[in-house]
């Protein structure tokens, strides 16, 4: 089987696996024979229309359907951009504009290479348009390779993917899944009790999800009193930050699963992993992955804190669209930074500091809001924290929180919450104020919104009155 390319496996499987579950809906099902025959299909005709090099996947179709789409465009030779079906349609408009070249540029006219584009997502960026970024299939077969390798046969089981080929974890899970042979489970719209269902059917053995969707699970079988889940063996979570000190819940609701918190980026794939073990350091993110190097650029005293630099074969090409901003990754030769600060502790543990771009300077020193954010999520009554600094005339920023309770009723206080940040933290990193915020802004890839907190708060700051969704916590 040569899996030079993303695409290349569908083949095999549609021959040796043809009548195999390869994608499930809930409503609708295709064999890899099936699926096979679909992305062929769309393929030809792509060819037929004589379609330039880029080509969008039609994020209004079904993610049964965008999958075939997808796979029929890298089949075809082409790339294929994926877009979010949340985009309003300036931003659609803008994004497209922005693309330009790279959707009018002229079809393929020879066979695709391993290092061909085969895929454009989108993060976004300062300005508030998404900013594409570029794969090309070699940085995403080694992606498949070293998961397979690093976490062994679970890895190789049918995945459960509950969320959107718009977020690059999920499209990887899927593809994960389609990649092995053993097949994926997709979801429309997020639905605990449906994810629920699927696996305690035991289909679904692996599990990619992000934190947020973790916890909706586990908050769901505590309310329910759900017996244990024996059929999931292995957990993969990434995409924010997996709050440790739920781990012996989730591994309590799922005893034989294996918990695996993985550190990466959309500009990255892997850089390092852990087994998400409780006492683990709390700036922990994991060891580096055996095709990963890592590099700590002009590191300060005490820790050694300084830029995180990667070098591996999974880096991204480059970004396309929207004008480079200062969220933009930074290269250097073979070696890449997404702007993260940490370290490499004694134990050669990648520890995350924060995002060099959320750095607060108080009091004449350099905060992380990251670090704080996690000292209030370990409080179980606040399901969401964002950490902002404002100007302040004696202090340059004043640290501010904002908070997003539980669940209707939690008793969240100021008092509580300062007290909680003073025991764990130095006094300049604890937050002088509290808000609690009543609609929590999300960004299109499932993370807070922090540029939309911040404009809030300062809303707010200026005009009390106004019509706001925060409050201040007394």
């Amino acid at each position: 089987m040569a899996n030079t390319w993303v695409h290349a496996p569908l083949a095999h499987w549609a021959q040796t696996r043809a009548q195999a579950l390869a994608m499930e809906d809930g409503d609708t099902q295709l064999s890899f024979a099936q699926l096979h025959a679909g992305v062929l299909q769309h393929a030809d005709a792509l060819t037929r229309q004589d379609a330039p090099a880029t080509v969008f996947v039609d994020d209004q179709l079904s993610i049964i359907q965008q999958m075939v789409a997808f796979m029929g465009i890298i089949h075809s030779g082409r790339c294929a951009a994926v877009s979010d079906p949340d985009w309003p349609s300036t931003v659609r408009d803008s994004v497209q504009r922005a693309l330009g070249t790279a959707l009018t540029a002229p079809s393929i006219t020879q066979a695709p290479t391993p290092t061909s584009p085969f895929y454009i997502g989108f993060t976004s960026g300062s300005t508030g348009l998404p900013k594409g970024f570029r794969r090309h299939h070699a940085s995403w077969t080694e992606s498949l390779r070293v998961c397979l390798d690093t976490f062994g046969p679970d890895a190789a089981s049918c995945v459960m993917a509950p969320g959107r080929l718009s977020h690059s974890l999920f499209l990887f899970g899927m593809v994960l899944g389609l990649w092995s042979g053993a097949g994926v489970v997709v979801q429309e719209r997020f639905s605990v009790p449906r994810m629920m269902d699927t696996l305690r059917a035991g289909r679904t053995p692996c599990v990619v999800a992000v934190p947020s969707q973790l916890l909706l699970v586990l908050e769901m079988a505590a309310r329910r009193q759900l017996a244990p889940i024996n059929g999931v063996r292995l957990i993969l979570i990434s995409g924010a930050r997996w709050m440790r000190e739920r781990t012996p819940a989730l591994q309590a609701l799922f005893p034989n699963a294996r918990v695996v918190e993985f550190y990466g980026a959309s500009e990255t794939s892997f850089m390092a992993w852990m087994d998400a073990d409780a006492s683990a350091p709390a700036h922990a993110v994991g060891k580096p992955f055996s095709n990963v190097d890592i590099d700590i650029r002009q590191p300060q005293p005490p820790l050694g804190t300084g830029q995180i630099f990667v070098r591996s074969p999974m880096l991204f090409t480059d970004y396309v669209g929207a004008a480079s901003d200062h969220t933009a990754a930074v290269r250097d030769g073979d070696w890449l930074s997404v702007r993260d600060m940490g370290y490499l502790d004694a134990q050669g543990y990648l520890c995350l500091v924060g995002r060099e771009n959320r750095m607060v300077v108080t009091q004449g020193k350099n905060l992380f809001p990251e670090e704080v954010e996690s000292v209030l999520l370990s409080c179980t009554e606040v399901a969401q924290a964002s950490v902002l600094g404002v100007p302040d005339a004696l202090r340059g920023q004043q640290v501010v929180a904002i908070v997003c309770a539980a669940h209707e009723g939690a008793e969240v206080s100021a008092h509580a919450l300062s007290d909680l940040c003073r025991a764990q933290l130095e006094s300049y990193k604890v937050p002088r104020r509290f808000f609690v915020c009543s609609d929590w802004p999300w960004t299109v890839s499932g993370k807070t919104d922090h540029p939309a907190l911040a404009q809030q708060l300062q809303a707010h700051l200026h005009d009390e009155k106004a019509l706001s969704c925060l409050r201040p916590l007394l």
